[in-house]
């Protein structure tokens, strides 16, 4: 069992910053891979970014050269650091843990409880 909690939305103007942060409880922390996913009304669900146990990285072209993700596995944390921020970026912004720890493109087994995203034009 795995249970992730999301921190560090909010507002910000476009072409500003935000840093989200992704607590996970866990005793194997360190062999799971991690991906941040968001989603607005009426959308599916969409892959942001993702990190493998071994901290192989994927990104949304949509987001490439503008987030990170990151972690830490001895403070058991995931990070998505986004910088010039749109307003398409505008969404709910949710971790989850990939079913395997080489894939981090994968649909999540577990997910946290999200959190919002606002940017304004």
């Amino acid at each position: 069992q795995v249970q992730l909690v999301e921190s560090g939305g909010g507002s910000v103007q476009a072409g500003g910053s935000l840093r989200l942060s992704c607590a996970a409880s866990g005793s194997i922390f360190g062999l799971y891979a991690f991906a941040w996913y968001r989603q607005v009304p009426g959308k599916q669900r969409e892959l942001v970014a993702g990190i493998t146990s071994g901290g192989t990285t994927n990104y949304a072209d949509s987001v490439k050269g503008r987030f990170t993700i990151s972690r830490n596995n001895a403070q058991k944390r995931v990070w998505l650091q986004m910088n010039s921020l749109k307003p398409e970026d505008t969404a709910v912004y949710y971790c989850g843990v990939p079913p395997t720890p080489i894939e981090s493109t994968l649909p999540p087994t577990y997910w946290g409880q999200g959190t919002q995203v606002t940017v304004s034009s």
